[in-house]
């Protein structure tokens, strides 16, 4: 099977390409009896692999010190230097170099003293060849392996996910490409093998062009259709879903609000909770447009599109070239829906913008503890999102995706946050975590035109006189047949598709080389679009 990567031209070989293990590995074996161990030299040898050789601890340091060996099989008993007194001095100038202790003792201390000097492996007297090639693969050639094996099954795999993007038909579907995706792109992280990487790339982004497609097809269908006819919604997740949820817990449940939260950051934290959670369901909904805080999550806790609110409580609405704060009364439009939908809960709310406010959170946790349903809004990531845009170390600590979900990681790791899920855990708590929208890393620049009025955001513009090409992004020139309320009587809404993003004509190469590579939101991607919505049950 090839595959055509046409924007650059090159041919991928997915059928017969194969990794190309790397055999040229240098090994030290120390043994004071090392003439009695030249039948296993030969037979590694046989396989492909350099193998030195030295019968005492003193010259096995001055080897390792002079040779920069990938493994040393270490004797443990020898005269003069025991194995276990020559391994911390070869520690001392090889300290990453992969130590196999071989002994003829099974006595437990001796394993201890081992172990706890961070040997490798542990072989014991008689050993045959088939172990210590066993030993070499596992220490030394694991990544390779694991490489090898992961390309196997992603190239397996290739070409279903090809062919289920053209036979994609609902939200579902889509749900279960970009599930498949980040699994495989997580999978091939640490993968040695970049042209597979790059394949996976490639893949993903003719998954968002398709995707694209797709929600410009369905989206005015979807937000104008009742409820059994469209996936589920910023606007109606809390009917179709959280309400649900809470009504059939037979514990008190909070939910977790993470502004800017993706579905592979979910996977990156979620080990760092199976101590604590198991796992009750794993699902996606539909964020709105645009993909932004002002809309989606006003949307989210009013129940409501931003059209219907801005026209039910229009001095709680603020349209984007209007100023002040946009997001104020989420609790009123938490409170208020709940009250629509019948719900008599004791209910606590709290928005997490800066790190203080989360540990004032903690120290009066009983509040939290003690409501029926409680929610907590947890703005971190969206200010995480911002700074690697606006200062250069964040920029470098992040520059690809892979990146990004490992400083999205050390930051949970750090944080209140997982202290704070720590402590619902034992309280026994039902969490359902969620968000109001995604973000997507954008690169290619598409050249809009707008008066002062027009909105700021890098992904959606919204206002008068608005000049584009009309193929390049999702155009919605009557806003309220998109549920969305008009600055003036001749607004429009104009979507970035994929990993565009929109760009004036003035100083345009400066803006675009300040923006490229930065995780924006407000447009239409699976990135942006496709929610999680995870329900972890404590553990007993």
């Amino acid at each position: 099977m090839h595959y055509i990567c046409e924007r650059s031209f090159c041919i991928f070989d997915l059928r017969n390409r194969q990794i190309t293990m790397n055999n040229e590995i240098n090994i030290l074996w120390v043994d004071d009896e090392v003439e009695l161990l030249k039948p296993h030299i030969l037979f590694l040898k046989a396989k492909g692999y350099e193998v030195d050789s030295c019968n005492n601890g003193f010259d096995a340091v001055d080897m390792a010190r002079t040779t920069p060996y990938d493994l040393i099989i270490l004797d443990e008993m020898m005269p003069g230097m025991t194995g276990l007194e020559t391994l911390p001095k070869i520690k001392e100038v090889r300290p990453s170099t992969p130590v196999i202790m071989v002994t003829k003792s099974e006595e437990e201390n001796i394993m201890d003293k081992a172990i706890g000097s961070k040997i490798a492996d542990y072989l014991i007297k008689p050993i045959n060849p088939n172990q210590v090639l066993l030993s070499i693969k596992k220490n030394v050639l694991a990544r390779q392996l694991v490489t090898e094996q992961t390309t196997a099954d992603y190239r397996a795999e290739f070409g279903q996910i090809s062919s289920s993007l053209g036979e994609a038909r609902d939200f579902a579907d889509w749900a279960a490409i970009y599930r498949k995706i980040v699994s495989w792109e997580m999978e091939l992280t640490d993968s040695t093998d970049r042209s597979i990487r790059d394949v996976l790339a490639y893949q993903k982004n003719e998954a968002g062009t398709e995707f694209g497609k797709f929600v410009r097809r369905n989206y005015l269908n979807w937000v104008n259709a009742r409820d059994e006819e469209r996936p589920t919604m910023s606007h109606t997740l809390f009917r179709n879903r959280i309400i649900p949820t809470v009504e059939s817990s037979q514990r008190k449940v909070t939910l977790l609000v993470i502004d800017n939260f993706r579905y592979d950051q979910w996977r990156t934290i979620w080990p760092l909770l199976l101590p604590m959670f198991d796992l009750h369901s794993e699902e996606f909904y539909c964020s709105i447009l645009p993909t932004a805080t002002q809309y989606a999550r006003n949307a989210l806790f009013a129940g409501l599109m931003p059209l219907a609110i801005d026209k039910m409580m229009p001095d709680k609405w603020l349209n984007d070239n209007e100023e002040g704060a946009k997001n104020k009364y989420e609790e009123e439009f938490l409170r208020r829906q709940l009250t629509r939908a019948g719900k008599s809960w004791s209910v606590s709310f709290d928005k997490l913008i800066k790190p203080e406010s989360g540990r004032r959170l903690i120290d009066n946790f009983q509040r939290v503890k003690d409501a029926d349903f409680s929610v907590i809004v947890y703005n971190f990531l969206d200010i995480l999102s911002h700074a690697r845009t606006e200062t250069e170390i964040i920029r470098e600590l992040t520059e690809d995706e892979a990146a990004f979900r490992s400083l999205t990681r050390t930051w949970f790791e750090h944080s209140e946050l997982l202290e704070m899920l720590r402590l619902l855990s034992e309280a026994g708590h039902t969490v359902i975590i969620t968000s109001d929208h995604g973000t997507t890393r954008v690169e290619n620049p598409v050249k809009v035109q707008g008066d002062r009025e027009t909105s700021p955001n890098l992904r959606y513009k919204t206002g008068r006189n608005l000049a584009y090409n009309p193929k390049e992004v999702f155009e919605i020139t009557r806003p309220v047949e998109a549920q969305l309320p008009q600055g003036n009587l001749t607004s429009s809404y104009i979507f970035a598709l994929g990993r565009d993003f929109l760009t004036y004509p003035n100083n345009a190469n400066q803006y675009i080389r300040y923006y490229k590579g930065t995780f924006q939101h407000g447009g239409i991607s699976m990135e942006e679009m496709i929610v999680p919505y995870i329900v972890l049950h404590p553990k007993s």
